[in-house]
């Protein structure tokens, strides 16, 4: 049963803009305990961080994280969104067709207001499932 977006999406997500360093946007996601940052500039969404880019495109790539800003490698425009008006059944194709694990939940205009990921709609789909409570287990520290 399809759900409204803003019915299901992580609000209050941190966002940093594009001349960060990875180092400090890593410093954010551990003070949040949040896997990504929106990587905007204003109400401009500019592309997602994920642990995972840290990880394979700058520790991986030899890039030092004190000097490498976010912009420079972050999924890189044009991103995909959603409306916290549009349906979980859209998120769930946009993820399949761009192979990716969230999703910025944007307002009219462009700015960022939240995030959905592929555990939200786990969650939502089917509350008892092995992703869904793998999405409330508590993170690891």
């Amino acid at each position: 049963m399809s759900r409204k977006i803003r019915d299901v999406m992580s609000s209050g997500t941190a966002a940093v803009e594009p001349m960060t360093t990875v180092a400090r946007a890593a410093r954010v996601m551990r003070e949040q305990d949040i896997g990504d940052v929106l990587v905007a500039y204003d109400c401009d969404l500019f592309g997602v961080l994920t642990d995972r880019d840290i990880v394979v495109r700058v520790l991986a790539g030899g890039l030092d994280p004190e000097v490498t800003t976010v912009g420079s490698v972050c999924t890189p425009p044009p991103v995909a969104t959603l409306t916290p008006d549009d349906t979980t059944d859209l998120a769930v194709e946009l993820m399949a067709r761009y192979a990716v694990r969230r999703l910025p939940v944007v307002e009219r205009g462009g700015c960022p207001v939240g995030i959905v990921t592929i555990g939200d709609l786990a969650t939502t789909e089917d509350p008892h499932s092995a992703l869904a409570g793998i999405g409330r287990a508590a993170p690891n520290h």
